[in-house]
């Protein structure tokens, strides 16, 4: 599977991983928009959310075509978005839709995760961490994407996921670990972290 030759990135992983921070980070680096995939969902999904209830497989489809449609309408110039593609099927309908996407995802401990989850104000409760675990499948060997670990601070996952990438790296703004991370708020500490 080859990389698209503009960058289509899909920032992914169970909530609190950091999904957001990295993908803006990445999207600023590589210099592309950012779209934060939660702001795609019905607004029936984010109530069914709210309320502690978590998606079905059904609830999702309309959701990740939306996903894929944004980053299709972004093939010349390339785009970063944070979707949490749990299974391999949400994966594979985001990539029916913008081919050679390249999947970014945030792995690491549960802890993690729950204590972003517990210090942020947003519509997915910590209560619906295990049922995102529970469905998780990590991405397969022919999956175009990296594992980083969301422990880590967002501008080494961005550096890792450069050095992975050449293609990428060569776009980028800054490359390496020890250069300077890019200013503003894409590279401002996760809370809660």
């Amino acid at each position: 599977m080859a990389e698209s030759a503009s960058p289509l990135i899909v920032v992914m992983g169970v909530s609190g991983a950091g999904k957001s921070v990295v993908g803006r980070a990445l999207a600023a680096s590589l210099r592309v928009d950012y779209r934060d995939g939660d702001d795609l969902h019905s607004a029936a999904n984010v109530a069914k959310m709210a309320a502690g209830v978590a998606l079905i497989d059904e609830d999702r489809w309309s959701w990740l075509e939306q996903v894929g449609d944004y980053l299709a309408a972004h093939v010349a110039h390339g785009a970063v978005i944070s979707c949490s593609a749990l299974k391999r099927s949400y994966r594979d309908v985001i990539r029916s839709r913008a081919r050679g996407a390249v999947f970014v995802h945030l792995t690491g401990a549960r802890a993690v995760a729950q204590a972003r989850m517990l210090a942020r104000t947003h519509f997915m409760p910590a209560a619906l961490l295990d049922s995102q675990l529970q469905a998780l499948e990590p991405l397969d060997p022919d999956e175009l994407g990296v594992d980083a670990d969301m422990a880590r601070a967002p501008d080494r996952i961005v550096a890792q996921v450069l050095a992975t990438f050449p293609s990428l790296a060569r776009r980028a703004r800054w490359v390496h670990p020890a250069d300077p991370a890019p200013s503003g708020p894409q590279a401002q500490p996760i809370p809660g972290v």
